[in-house]
């Protein structure tokens, strides 16, 4: 078959059932296409459908209408080169489930305030290096000590180490790629098992966050730049790359990527990706794939 559906249910739930498949399967044999039998990638969690004789995007949609309001992701593709070579991913709500400069906020009473920029960024209202640089200038004078204390409260993306594991256990290059700051992706980049990391760097003297990121600042553009930068020091096209994130300053990245996945995004963000988990944890991505739960790594 030349394209694949993939149903994916979170894995909390466990809600996928072979009624769901059958209902996909009818609603794409409805408009002529050609279905083949299901493959349970993970029992009540995962299942391809191959398929032919239908656009993807056509199929997906197909899908998602006949499933109703149920919890579960539709991802259509084509089958050929589906598992990928390289991941870049996002940090921040979706690498690690914290934004770091909501966590400083606390440090100094305004998460609020700080959380409410940093929301408006992420979903295209603001430019990013405009707010990062607003954010990150109420800091001025905090003692450099919160930085460790607000690493205290990171909280790991449910499935996120087995998305790397698995992907790096198969050959695959992966790299954390954030806006956010390299006292931060450093550790997450130890931490989960990347390749590599990239971010911005906040500048400290004498003990002292100075309220200053230092230029260049990584942003959407860089995002974008860095996985093309990544695929030629790999030899590999973009379209051997599957790229992750939440924001508005990922949307360049995950358009450039073979996969582009808006995970959990913002509702800017989710409009205008091709491939959207919002029910899933990160292992939808390896399902994505054609991974199943007996090949995960943790």
């Amino acid at each position: 078959m030349d394209n694949v559906l993939t149903l994916i249910a979170n894995p909390r739930s466990r809600n996928l059932h072979a009624d769901h498949a059958v209902l996909a399967r009818r609603a794409l044999e409805t408009v002529g296409a050609t279905v083949g039998d299901v493959d349970w990638l993970a029992n009540a969690i995962a299942c391809d459908l191959p398929f032919f004789n239908l656009e993807p995007k056509a199929a997906a949609t197909l899908a998602a209408i006949a499933l109703g309001p149920i919890d579960i992701d539709v991802v259509a593709q084509a089958a050929l080169g589906r598992r990928k070579k390289l991941l870049v991913a996002d940090m921040e709500s979706t690498i690690i489930e914290n934004e770091m400069l909501d966590e400083l906020a606390d440090e100094i009473g305004a998460r609020d305030k700080i959380a409410a920029i940093t929301a408006r960024a992420m979903n295209g209202e603001l430019d990013f290096e405009d707010a990062l640089r607003e954010r990150v200038a109420l800091l001025s004078g905090l003692d450099a000590v919160a930085l460790e204390r607000a690493m205290a409260k990171i909280r790991v993306m449910p499935g996120a180490r087995a998305l790397v594991q698995t992907m790096r256990s198969n050959g695959a290059y992966c790299a954390l790629v954030s806006g956010g700051f390299t006292y931060y992706t450093q550790h997450i980049r130890d931490r989960i098992g990347f390749d590599m990391d990239q971010a911005n760097t906040l500048e400290v003297e004498n003990g002292k966050i100075t309220g200053i990121v230092t230029d260049p600042i990584l942003g959407r553009n860089a995002k974008r730049q860095a996985l093309m930068r990544l695929c030629r020091e790999r030899g590999i096209d973009t379209t051997d790359a599957i790229a992750v994130g939440d924001g508005a300053n990922d949307l360049a990245m995950l358009a450039t990527a073979g996969v582009g996945v808006a995970f959990h995004a913002k509702p800017f963000v989710a409009k205008q990706a091709r491939t959207i988990i919002d029910n899933g944890d990160l292992t939808a991505l390896l399902y994505v794939q054609g991974y199943r739960q007996s090949d995960f790594r943790a």
